[in-house]
């Protein structure tokens, strides 16, 4: 079945949702001030379906003190049903919610020209002619069709519902990346917290763990509903509920996203594509309300073209809290409660880029041209443009990124670490490594152990540049590691042995972390580990903690000073063990415990007595 969302838009009293619910049977006007009033004054869900197609309403308010609500309600939708009566015809605030939606991208536009039943065949031809000339006015909006209809004309009801039918179903691009804004929150009783919105990308099923990045906090998928039936998965454009288990930190409201955890960061600044609407155009260094998902927040605009106004460019919107979007992710701006514009999220990550590289690769998202942007994101990046935030980034899954990069000249690409470097780096890391082995001759590094010291540099990137070391005659490869081809090693065992045990030697009480000594000595880990063990089992070297290993007499000097302490001072702690000895507390503490294998040493507290 496929499934279609429509937003219902238009002037307040033009009969919105009468018309809904004469298609559906469902009034919007749930609530009871929405009853009283007589407005729909909150987003309503309804829908409609015949044996192959699901159309789901968003009837969104049309009184123009809840604007915002419209904004809401408008992302995600496939088409817009909108309402206009055919005696008053197109009203501003009509007009406006076109602007809207085409800001938006809404494309396709069905206009019902409500109570037809009381207007000449001439008016309603002249409707259509007004509704016709008006969208054609709005680059991103198609008229799909103008029906006349009235409540109290069933066929006329009947046609709609066929058109609405007919809407073709287009297979939504998806990067798999799970997105979900709420738009409702509740508790039911013996339930638990309810969330309603449309799924915009990816798939969630019942059981699935979900994310919301605000509240930094993850929460399982007891159930969910598509439509009061209970369904295992939801899918985009799926008008879904969800039934959380998890007590929120904070309460969860309109405009929190959910999503997978770890694919989407938060930002205080993006980069966006800007334009105006009726006349208005954005100012620079201006503040504004924007409308993104069913989220509202403030934000300061900063033109990048113009210190002024324009009526379209590319700015940077920075606000007072981390926003986590997605690339070509729709806004609406708005100012002193009206609409004046909107746009285009181009890149959700705040990149440090001179004003120049900006605008070029701004230049190169707005048209989707990824490769360019990747080319330009690669030469900026000099040790390398990580893809692990592609989804983010550019609304492509890790295959499509790959895929892309492969297409680049003079880069390096790592499949398995999701990263492109300028193809320049193979040389600098050859330099870097040579100087390593011409610096220490002995030095016995592995892959892994270079990216400890080349945190920039992926193992598949080193792995390259050593074989070609050793093609070159500089490396030689024995069991794992690297070592310097020129240099004879009779016994590496003995070397490292020898080498480690005069550097504790000379470290005496405060002897450095095995991984240090081993960073100094430019040694791989494994290595190291072996010969500390070897000298530990040989009673050479004693293990006092985890990352703690003394020379033996070193050991058995500082037991005899610290007895020395406790025969004078009665008794050694940390504190009186300072007085004597000014090493950190990590040592203190630790010498202080080895005092406990000593069968005439009590401990009390945290103090050590002789016996």
């Amino acid at each position: 079945m496929k499934h279609i969302i429509v937003g219902t838009a238009g002037h307040v009293d033009h009969g919105k949702t009468a018309l809904i619910e004469a298609l559906t049977g469902f009034s919007g006007d749930s609530l009871d001030e929405e009853k009283r009033r007589g407005i729909t004054i909150d987003l309503s869900f309804s829908h409609v379906q015949n044996s192959d197609t699901n159309v789901a309403f968003i009837d969104v308010p049309g009184h123009e003190k809840l604007l915002k609500n419209m904004i809401a309600g408008a992302f995600g939708f496939d088409a817009s049903l909108v309402v206009v009566d055919a005696n008053e015809g197109l009203m501003p605030q009509t007009m406006e919610h076109l602007a809207i939606l085409n800001l938006l991208h809404v494309s396709k536009i069905i206009i019902a020209l409500t109570k037809s039943d009381l207007v000449s065949g001439g008016i309603l031809t002249q409707r259509k002619q007004e509704a016709t000339e008006y969208i054609n006015t709005l680059p991103n909006l198609e008229v799909f069709d103008i029906v006349p209809v009235s409540i109290y004309d069933a066929n006329s009801v009947a046609k709609l519902k066929k058109i609405l039918f007919s809407l073709p179903y287009s297979e939504k691009k998806s990067n798999g990346l799970f997105r979900y804004y709420i738009d409702r929150s509740f508790s039911l009783a013996g339930v638990g917290q309810v969330v309603t919105g449309t799924v915009l990308d990816g798939a969630i099923k019942a059981g699935d763990k979900i994310f919301a990045p605000e509240l930094n906090q993850e929460f399982k998928i007891k159930n969910l509903q598509v439509h009061d039936k209970d369904v295992d998965s939801a899918f985009s454009s799926f008008r879904t509920a969800i039934n959380l288990q998890g007590s929120p930190k904070s309460p969860l409201k309109r405009g929190t996203l959910l999503c997978k955890k770890g694919f989407i960061k938060g930002f205080n600044n993006i980069d966006v594509w800007v334009e105006g609407i009726a006349n208005h155009k954005i100012k620079h260094n201006s503040t504004v309300s924007l409308f993104i998902g069913t989220k509202q927040v403030s934000a300061k605009v900063l033109l990048l073209q113009s210190v002024e106004a324009v009526q379209s460019g590319f700015a940077s919107l920075h606000f007072g809290q981390k926003l986590f979007l997605v690339h070509n992710e729709p806004f609406v701006l708005s100012s002193s409660g009206r609409t004046i514009g909107g746009g285009r999220v181009l890149n959700p990550i705040n990149d440090p880029l001179k004003k120049k590289n900006k605008l070029e690769l701004l230049s190169a998202l707005q048209k989707d041209d990824f490769k360019s942007a990747f080319s330009l994101l690669c030469s900026i990046h000099k040790k390398g443009f990580g893809l692990i935030s592609s989804n983010q980034r550019f609304g492509l899954n890790h295959d499509e990124a790959i895929a892309l990069a492969n297409e680049l000249s003079d880069v390096f690409v790592d499949e398995k670490g999701l990263v492109i470097y300028p193809i320049g780096v193979k040389d600098e890391l050859k330099k870097i490594i040579k100087n390593i082995y011409i610096k220490n001759e002995y030095a016995l590094l592995s892959a892994s152990s270079l990216s400890l010291k080349l945190k920039w540099a992926s193992l598949s990137l080193l792995g390259v540049v050593l074989e070609d070391l050793c093609e070159g005659g500089f490396l030689a490869y024995e069991n794992g590691i690297y070592k310097n081809a020129n240099v004879e090693i009779k016994n590496i065992d003995s070397l490292m042995e020898e080498k480690i045990y005069q550097i504790l030697i000379n470290a005496k009480f405060t002897p450095d972390a095995p991984y240090n000594i081993y960073d100094d000595l430019d040694i791989d880990r494994k290595i190291g580990d072996n010969a500390l063990k070897r000298l530990t089992r040989s009673k050479k070297v004693v293990r006092l903690a985890h990352n703690i290993f003394i020379e033996t007499k070193a050991l058995s000097q500082i037991v005899e000073n610290m007895r020395e302490i406790m025969t004078k001072e009665g008794f050694i702690d940390v504190v009186s063990f300072k007085k004597y000895f000014d090493m950190s507390r990590k040592y203190l503490v630790a010498y202080l415990d080895y005092l406990d294998y000593f069968d005439d040493v009590k401990k009390e507290n945290n103090q050590r007595y002789l016996m």
